[in-house]
């Protein structure tokens, strides 16, 4: 129970850091893109990535912190449904091309950082 409390927490904590990224991402590079969803997927596959690596590689988390990141913090950062949600609202204003460039930069750059921080925490680890 106590877990599954903690991964509740992590996952408020984590929506509340979407929040102030997409309104920074918002503040800084503008409205027409949607560079607050992008920053934070790209961002949290990253992060989930350094987090997995750490706690199952290189034993540096035990199970229950990684959960709580994971699951939790993680959970609660990362949207796929309002990245789904813009992607949809472009093919329903006609903006096919802008569509695809949101589709293709999204799961490039998502793999590209799942990718380095995998990397970045093997290095760092020696896992």
């Amino acid at each position: 129970m106590i877990r599954f409390l903690l991964v509740c927490a992590a996952g408020a904590a984590g929506t509340g850091a979407r929040y102030l990224v997409s309104l920074g991402a918002a503040r800084w590079l503008g409205t027409r893109f949607p560079f607050g969803t992008l920053t934070v997927n790209v961002a949290g596959s990253f992060l989930l990535a350094v987090i997995t690596v750490l706690g199952l590689e290189a034993g540096a988390l035990s199970p229950d912190v990684r959960v709580v990141l994971a699951v939790g913090v993680m959970g609660g950062f990362t949207t796929y449904s309002s990245f789904n949600q813009e992607t949809l609202g472009f093919l329903q204003r006609g903006a096919l091309l802008q569509a695809l460039a949101y589709l293709g930069l999204t799961a490039t750059s998502c793999l590209v950082a799942g990718v380095l921080g995998t990397a970045l925490a093997r290095w760092a680890t020696g896992a």
